[in-house]
């Protein structure tokens, strides 16, 4: 069995780790961002909240309307439609001068988003090997953090220069730029290419409830809400909670940048530790530790050097325990059904992702203590594991 892979190969994998920067952009530029917008349309910290949700919402849409093309028209044509989306929803948010109208353009980027996510998942474990499968998979999922990492440095010198419009703009090029790559550099998956027209035609989501699958999907689809509860909602708010208990923008936003650095650290050890121990241990391992991180984070007084370790940790271990589902959800589909089953798995996810900040937000305006939220947003990912754990898949061990 071909244990290397081609320069082809890696060249795809690659390029689906730097599309998936489109995905830490988006969510971080709102947390980023998300004080100054919250002044100028004179916004509550719940109509924030709202403004997560929208692109959340699209995200989720985007999972269950357009990421399973993948599997009837191919997973490049799914790639261009989604980069187009992104990449107009983003400029035209700099044109936005009602908060209706940035709603609109957040459900817009987030269609994309959603549609090029699960096939990333699909087109990186399609060009590889037996032995770099969950690797690759896995490793294609820090695109999402070193993307925030990006994101982070950029908007601490951008903002306060020219303000929240002009990043967005920038982001909005950038994922013009990657549709222009893709078009010119991206081959369609030979696993889709390989495949009978009938079944190309036929593939639809019925097939993930065959009794084959249906369990596995049903524990997949759980693990997948609640991880995204936990997930989206510290992603979205640990930079703003920063600057809103007084902390200068640069520093708030190198808090930011400190959970995405450990994100990003934590998808790489994943990747490794998945093949000497299983997808399984890993996920359970390190969601333990984020329930503790994230328990010390809420329940201690902390200066900035304390507060940034917890926060490398915090992203070390929840982004990268659920970034683990990826490479279990591409274990668990075929090919035939493979974008699919993911679009579908993380679009159930994206309906925990515009709970956890809406409801994080609103608990807030309605005075919950800090400790408090972190306590009762740190228990969705441990169900999270729980469910991963259940799943009785012969390829998933």
């Amino acid at each position: 069995m071909k244990n290397s892979m081609s320069w082809l190969q890696i060249g795809v994998v690659s390029l689906c780790f730097l599309l998936n920067f489109n995905d830490g952009i988006d969510v971080l530029l709102v947390s980023f961002t998300g004080a100054e917008i919250m002044k100028e349309f004179a916004l509550t910290n719940a109509e924030l909240g709202y403004i997560f949700s929208a692109g959340l919402g699209g995200m989720t849409a985007g999972c269950f309307l357009l990421a399973p093309f993948g599997d009837q028209i191919g997973r490049r044509k799914v790639f261009l439609i989604s980069l187009l989306l992104i990449s107009s929803g983003m400029v035209l948010a700099n044109f936005s001068n009602t908060y209706a109208l940035l709603l609109v353009c957040r459900i817009l980027t987030g269609l994309g988003i959603g549609g090029i996510l699960p096939n990333l998942a699909t087109v990186a474990s399609e060009f590889s090997t037996d032995q770099t499968r969950d690797f690759n998979v896995g490793i294609v999922q820090g695109g999402w953090p070193l993307g925030a990492i990006l994101t982070g440095f950029y908007s601490a010198w951008v903002v306060p220069l020219y303000g929240w419009r002009f990043a967005y703009l920038s982001a909005g090029l950038c994922s013009f730029l990657m549709l222009i790559a893709v078009f010119f550099v991206l081959p369609e998956s030979p696993a889709y290419l390989n495949r009978d027209l009938a079944v190309k035609s036929k593939s639809s989501w019925r097939d993930l409830f065959v009794p084959e699958f249906r369990q596995s999907t049903i524990y997949l689809w759980l693990a997948t809400f609640f991880g995204f509860i936990t997930l989206y909602t510290v992603l979205s708010w640990v930079p703003i909670l920063a600057k809103q208990t007084g902390m200068p923008f640069e520093l708030a936003t190198y808090i930011g940048t400190a959970m995405n650095l450990g994100a990003f650290t934590g998808v790489f050890v994943m990747g490794l530790l998945i093949g000497r121990i299983g997808i399984k241990r890993v996920i359970l391992i390190y969601v333990l530790l984020a329930f503790i991180l994230l328990n010390l984070y809420g329940n201690l007084s902390q200066d900035f050097v304390l507060k940034f370790a917890l926060t490398f940790g915090i992203g070390f271990f929840v982004q990268g325990g659920f970034n683990s589902m990826y490479p279990a959800s591409t274990r668990i589909y075929p090919s035939e059904i493979r974008s699919t089953g993911v679009g579908l798995a993380m679009g159930m996810g994206r309906f925990g992702a515009i709970l956890g900040p809406s409801l994080f937000g609103l608990m807030a305006d309605a005075g919950a203590s800090i400790s408090m939220r972190f306590v009762l947003f740190s228990l969705p990912i441990v169900l999270a594991a729980v469910f991963i754990n259940r799943i009785k898949s012969e390829n998933l061990l």
